[in-house]
């Protein structure tokens, strides 16, 4: 994911890159020459100068003229001299200060790792800290990434379970508590960074964010936060505790990954989320608990894709959810356990397909959702267990709903009044 990222010292040599003296002299003398010319030309034309006097003879008057005007000329190449000097100091200048923000930046990133490896949990948080507040401060986008690459990397690093509560391991058990504190706190910080609009102080949106496989047993808030840049991963990541708030967030570029992540526990929800030009990724994802709500969530661009996802306890909420353009697949879905809600969604304008899905042990809720345009298709679709109800729903009946329906099943599949043949 950050294999075309720049080197540290990728700024540093673009801005050394000064042309020499004598050059950057000639063309700019050369600029102002054609500029001036120019503008002499355009008032010949303007004044509608007809002829010049060859006759005329060279008095005082005109000498003296033509005096003021050398050093009029003399002076204006001094003064173009001192221009271009001083726009080199004052690169130079850039450039060491530059450099010197660089080092200082260094020396404090090399304190902080230093400290995120210490015994101690209370110098770990010092040190989380530390690097947050350097990605804040860092002089480039580069070094901003370094900072949020080692704060994701300690994430990722193996930690000993919770050992239990009784007697015996009390002193594991209190120090388990302390480093998971560190854990909850980059958590809580990213998702701080996160949601502040990008080009503000202190915010991180447009960078990268690499937490695959990490175990997300804490609270992470992106509430109304903007991806549309960079690239975000939660593969393989392990929701099994507290809440994830991609509430009322926008989707509208870049990659957002949760392929192979599983939901065990705790809530994860994008409740009014509009994804309008990016890829959301939830390509073999196992929701086997906790709560997944996509609740008035729109879909209106994006590519959503639950190919081959495992719902098998969880409670999934599409309530009222608009699909309105892009596509959203569910092909070769497996439903079958726990509760996944469609009730009064709004199928007007996207391709959702659930060809080859499995419903066999699922509550699968339609009731009074409106298919209206767009095109959503249960093509090869077997019910064998569980149910799946279309209760008043609206509009043209799916495609391949009606035959995968009307298949020998032991499941109940319940569907629209207006879609069951009429009584002979």
């Amino acid at each position: 994911m950050t294999a075309n990222r720049r080197p540290w010292s990728a700024p540093n040599d673009r801005e050394l890159l000064l042309w020499k003296v004598g050059r950057a002299l000639t063309l700019a003398f050369v600029t102002a020459v054609l500029v001036a010319g120019g503008i002499f030309y355009g008032l010949v034309v303007l004044l509608d100068f007809k002829e010049i006097d060859t006759a005329a003879k060279l008095d005082a008057k005109t000498l003296f003229d033509l005096v003021k005007l050398s050093f009029g000329v003399v002076a204006g190449a001094g003064a173009l001299v001192a221009l271009v000097v001083a726009y080199r100091r004052q690169r130079v200048d850039e450039v060491g200060a530059h450099r010197e923000a660089t080092r200082l930046h260094t020396e404090r990133f090399s304190q902080a790792v230093d400290k995120l490896g210490s015994d101690s949990p209370a110098v770990r948080l010092g040190g989380v800290h530390a690097l947050a507040g350097l990605a804040d401060d860092a002089p480039d986008d580069s070094l901003r990434q370094t900072c949020i690459d080692v704060l994701c990397a300690y994430l990722q690093l193996p930690f000993t379970p919770d050992p239990g509560e009784d007697l015996a391991h009390q002193e594991e058990h209190h120090r388990y508590l302390a480093f998971r504190k560190v854990r909850h706190t980059i958590l809580r910080l990213i998702g701080d960074h996160y949601r502040r609009p990008q080009g503000t102080h202190r915010s991180w949106q447009g960078c990268d964010l690499d937490l695959t496989g990490v175990t997300i047993d804490g609270n992470m808030d992106f509430t109304g936060a903007v991806f549309s840049g960079g690239m975000v991963s939660f593969v393989g990541a392990v929701f099994s505790g507290g809440t994830v708030d991609f509430n009322s967030a926008v989707f509208s570029g870049g990659t957002v990954g949760f392929r192979g992540a599983v939901f065990s526990g705790g809530r994860v929800g994008f409740r009014g989320a509009v994804f309008s030009g990016s890829t959301v990724d939830f390509y073999s994802a196992v929701l086997s608990g906790g709560t997944v709500g996509f609740r008035g969530a729109v879909f209106s661009g994006s590519t959503v894709d639950f190919n081959s996802a495992v719902f098998s306890g969880s409670t999934v909420d599409f309530y009222s959810a608009v699909f309105s353009g892009g596509t959203v697949r569910f092909r070769g879905a497996v439903f079958s356990g726990g509760t996944v809600d469609f009730d009064r969604a709004a199928f007007s304008g996207s391709t959702v397909p659930f060809s080859s899905a499995i419903f066999s042990g699922s509550r699968v809720s339609f009731n009074r959702a409106a298919f209206s345009g767009g095109r959503a298709s249960f093509g090869g679709v077997r019910f064998s267990g569980g149910r799946a109800s279309f209760t008043d729903a609206r509009g043209r009946v799916p495609d391949g709903l009606l035959a995968a329906a009307n298949t020998p099943v032991s499941a109940t599949v319940i569907l629209a009044s207006a879609w069951l043949p009429p009584v002979p």
